[in-house]
């Protein structure tokens, strides 16, 4: 979730009006707004952080931590975020193993290694950043440089909160083979940690030519793939498994409202 849709739930979820909120922090309704829906390219000030913190009763500091998350460069920002996603899993490891019989022990061993098992987490999260790699054809297989995904760097990122697969990557929808679920523009979230089953919408990279599709995947024999369109105007693809490299479930669809 986005800093501005962040302040925005909280303001609604108070009931406070923009006005309320320009009166109390002396920055004008219009600038506000831009910020809630995310118009301004650049995140907000500290100044005027500490005052909607105060205004709408965040904790101290949660949103400059967000901003200033916002404000780093994305590969670096990619790499810090992985490092605190890797470091919460040990300590719920840790935090699980304390709890078991041996826990003196673990204990001070967690104790020299000044890792701290913290259950409270913060109120707010802004979600994952999830590369979006290039655009894929919801048609027929397109020559497309996907940069080897799921691997490497992005142009472009999109927040989302709930997906822990460091591998998750995502495409912006070209074509209407897969309409009427999935429109052209549409951005969608593939992950290759979760299992593919006949029927799903799948992300697929074939092996020879370079070519990528959107697609549903229908598993026909041990080495024939059936890619089928949602669109009924277009005729499903039979495809030897051989000849495809990847097959990437989506698990998450943006729409345009």
């Amino acid at each position: 979730m986005s800093l501005g849709r962040i302040i925005r739930k909280r303001r609604h979820e108070l009931d406070v009006t923009l006005d309320e909120v320009s009166a109390k922090t002396g920055f004008s309704k219009p600038y506000l707004s831009t910020i809630e829906t995310g118009k301004v390219k650049n995140p907000p000030g500290d100044r005027l952080l500490r005052k909607l913190e105060d205004v709408l009763k965040f904790n101290p500091g949660e949103l400059r931590y967000i901003a200033n998350l916002d404000r780093t460069p994305a590969d670096v920002r990619q790499s810090f975020e992985a490092s605190q996603e890797e470091n919460q899993r040990w300590r719920k490891l840790i935090k699980a193993l304390g709890d078991k019989k041996d826990s003196n022990k673990i204990n001070e061993l967690l104790a020299e290694s000044e890792l701290k098992v913290d259950s409270n987490k913060p109120e707010v999260k802004p979600g994952k950043l999830i590369p979006v790699i290039n655009r894929v054809a919801a048609g027929y297989p397109a020559d497309f440089d996907d940069l080897d995904y799921p691997a490497g760097f992005a142009d472009d990122y999109v927040r989302c909160p709930d997906v822990d697969d460091p591998g998750a990557f995502a495409v912006c929808v070209v074509g209407d083979s897969m309409e009427p679920k999935f429109v052209e523009g549409d951005i969608v979230i593939f992950s290759p940690a979760v299992q593919v089953r006949s029927g799903d919408d799948c992300f697929v990279r074939l092996a020879t030519p370079h070519e990528t599709t959107f697609k549903r995947v229908f598993f026909e024999s041990e080495d024939k793939i059936r890619l089928q369109p949602r669109n009924e105007n277009y005729a499903p693809m039979i495809v030897e498994g051989s000849k495809i490299n990847g097959l990437y479930r989506a698990i998450v669809k943006y729409e345009r409202l």
